[in-house]
This record gives C-alpha cells, structure tokens and sequence, in this order.
C-alpha cells in the first residue's frame, strides 16, 4: 500500500497519515502490530519514479513480509520516526539522518543508493542557464532574471538541499518571482511545465515524469547536487512497539547483492534512475 502525504497538501499532520495507514491494515486482515508488517515512510521521490513499486516485491515474495510505504518528504518521514509512528524510513538528506541516529531514534543508518539532483526549466530559458554545470550561478542566474522558481516548499530532502543552496548563492528570494507550494516532486514538475518555471526535482523523479511535460534539463553535473539516500530502522529501545526485526530485514535486503541488483536494473525509457552505493558492496 502507498499512501502519498503531498497530493492532502502540506498542513495536514503526518501522524494522521500513519494512523490511516494503521486503519487501511486493519482494513485489509493485517494487524498493526504483526511482525510481518513493515511501516517505511519514505520520499515522494522514490515514489514518483515508480522505484518502490518495482522493487519491494521481490523482498515481499522472498520474506514473506507486507510492506506499507507512507511517501512524504524527508522531513516528514524523519518526524513519523521520531515519534515510532513507522519502522523504518528512507531518505535522502545525510546531515539529518546522521542527526537523527545520533539523538537516539534511529538505530542504524545504512548507504543504498544516489542519484542527482537538476535544475529544470521553460524552453524558452529566460534566465539563460541552458547547458550548466554550476548550480550556484543558475540560482543567481533566476534570481536576477526574476524568472519564476516554483519549491517544494514541503521539508523534503529537495527543499533542504535548495535551501542551501540558495543560501550559499547568496540570494535573496522575494514574492517577486519565487513561490512555495507544499508539494511533491511530481506535482511540483507539472506544475512548473503548466506555469512555464524553474525548480530543482531529484534526477529520478524528472526522468519518469519528462515525456508529459514543458520543461528541459537546464543545469546538471555539479558535486554540489549529489544526492544520496540511506535507510533507517527505527530504534526499538526508544519506541519498544516498532517492528525492528522487519526494519532490519528489509535494510540487510536493500544493501544485499539482489537489492543493489533491483535498484541498478530499475529502468524508466532504458536510463537507470538511481544508483547502488551499499558500503558493503566495497567489501565483497
């Protein structure tokens, strides 16, 4: 089951959606507290492309287990664990999750994948930042273009990284041209192709949605936009009711040789969308 937080929009509480995923369980003849059930709140990212859809099942026909992916932001999904409302989360924004288990609610962080992120644009490029690689210079760029930025606006692990970046640009944004609108990464793209705007979206997520809309790839390749994403499990000892077991299932799964395989192999239109950096692959 997938429960995608951003099309309620961004006010609502997280811990509603966990309780309807809880609620949708019962629902379905799957206890909330079965050890075969395992909650993953995870990005809208790794929903968007259709990754979780390609590879999960493989885990669940081997394991036997049921997996319900609760797709929101990182900030969201990072809040959903601190509260024990999930098993698991996987994210992409290092600087929080290393946080995250530092404070004690995580148990264990481990590297699965990256992609990048880009910046995407009208074709007619007002800004003129076609064909960049300095992610900084196309954010003043805009800024002094006042060409129209559309963000996530939602606490995601995109919205941080733009967040940064605009503050490392040194760039001022104003109502003039710059616009939140608490959404996730596909909304956010379709509605940058409707209203002819820049926004940054994660590489996987633009792949899968490209084809539908009025937007191309005006910035990429800047170390600046790596985006790696990492699974946690929820620490047991800090929430007792957590399925730890399945979390750890699932993380020993995701960074094995046939989880690093289905991650690779997920294509969309033959180009692979993220890519495998489990750790453990360094050792074998």
């Amino acid at each position: 089951m997938r429960i995608n937080v951003s099309q309620f929009g961004y006010s609502i509480p997280a811990r509603v959606f966990a309780c309807a995923a809880m609620l949708w369980a019962g629902s379905q003849g799957v206890a909330a507290d079965d050890p075969k059930l395992i909650r993953l709140a995870t990005t809208t990212s790794t929903d968007n492309s259709g990754l979780i859809r390609a590879i999960l099942p493989e885990f669940e026909k081997q394991y036997g287990y049921t997996i319900h992916v609760i797709a929101v932001g990182t900030g969201k999904a990072l809040e959903l664990g601190r509260r024990g409302d999930v098993d698991s989360v996987l994210v992409h924004d290092r600087a929080a999750e290393l946080r995250f288990v530092a404070e004690g609610y995580g148990a264990d962080r481990e590297d699965v994948m990256y992609n990048d992120f880009v910046v995407v644009g009208p074709p007619a490029d007002p800004a003129g930042i076609g064909g960049g690689r300095d992610a900084l210079e196309s954010f003043r760029a805009i800024a002094a273009a006042q060409a129209l930025f559309l963000s996530r606006g939602d606490d995601s692990g995109t919205h941080r990284r733009e967040n940064r970046l605009w503050a490392k640009a040194g760039v001022v944004r104003t109502d003039a041209w710059y616009r939140e609108v608490g959404q996730g990464m596909g909304k956010v793209l379709q509605m940058a192709s409707e209203l002819g705007a820049y926004t940054i979206t994660d590489r996987g997520t633009w792949l899968a949605y490209r084809q539908q809309l009025q937007l191309k790839l005006v910035v990429e390749g800047d170390p600046e936009i790596f985006n790696p994403y990492g699974i946690i499990a929820v620490n047991p000892q800090l929430h007792p009711g957590v399925n730890y077991a399945g979390a750890r299932a699932l993380a020993d799964w995701l960074i094995s040789a046939a989880g690093q395989r289905a991650i690779g192999e997920f294509r969309v239109n033959g180009e692979p969308l993220f890519h495998p950096n489990a750790s453990v692959l360094s050792h074998k």
